[in-house]
């Protein structure tokens, strides 16, 4: 277990654009945000930001992840860094979520449900339920729910007692309100934060938000990043007042 240091975490949600046509655009945005970011900062990026699915160049796309994972590690020196990219391991192809912090990879694991109508399941392989957990990171009990996962209330479940919930998506457009209800339902249920991070591509909501745990919902709007102070003591306020036996 990492245990934290003086000074407050910033909570960043991120919202930007993903090309199909030269990833390293995407790495080179999401870098940015990274090292514009001050030390202490929990950053939550859209899911696949650095190449989006596509599924028509998938070896290239698992080529390019190996390429970043360095540079995100070099990037995550006193910064909490959370993703979703896209690897082949054993000849099979997952979406992987992970944390990056202090240069190294503190926790990863592959999509659990994966979006049917999308066609996610003809390109890649589901993980296992038994990976979902929490994970404790520089004292902050961070979870990750990525993008449909957050239809299911088993997932929920999995990571109630969390800090933070991170969840890095790729939403569909016409299901806007669904993504906007589900985040911020999942903040009041876990009485946590919930950091939310969409896509600004045309078929996405670019719902990006950090919810507290009170319910007070804020949006990126038209912010490339949204900032808000991590404060522990409103998550056990929070669970003091309303108590419904979350420790």
């Amino acid at each position: 277990m990492m245990t934290s240091k003086e000074g407050r975490y910033k909570l960043r949600s991120l919202l930007f654009d993903t090309t199909i046509d030269d990833y390293n655009i995407n790495l080179q945005t999401l870098l940015l945000y990274i090292n514009e970011a001050p030390l202490k900062s929990l950053i939550v990026a859209p899911e696949v930001c650095l190449s989006g699915f596509d599924y028509d160049n998938f070896d290239e796309v698992c080529e390019f992840s190996l390429f970043a994972i360095q540079k995100i590690k070099d990037a995550s020196k006193g910064k909490i860094i959370i993703l979703t990219m896209i690897e082949k391991r054993d000849g099979e192809i997952f979406n992987f979520a992970k944390i990056f912090y202090n240069g190294e990879i503190v926790y990863e694991r592959a999509k659990a449900r994966l979006f049917r109508f999308g066609d996610e399941h003809k390109y890649m392989s589901e993980g296992s339920d038994k990976d979902i957990k929490i994970i404790e990171v520089d004292g902050i009990k961070i979870g990750i729910i990525i993008c449909f996962e957050l239809r299911f209330k088993e997932i929920w479940q999995k990571l109630e007692g969390c800090d933070v919930i991170a969840v890095p998506s790729w939403w569909g457009v016409l299901r806007t309100e669904h993504f906007k209800a589900l985040t911020h339902s999942l903040a009041i249920i876990n009485q946590c934060y919930v950091v939310a991070s969409d896509s600004l591509n045309a078929e996405c909501t670019k719902m990006s938000g950090i919810i507290r745990p009170h319910g007070e919902d804020e949006r990126n709007g038209n912010k490339p990043c949204l900032e808000v102070v991590y404060d522990r003591k409103e998550i056990s306020t929070m669970r003091r007042y309303m108590d419904i036996g979350i420790k």
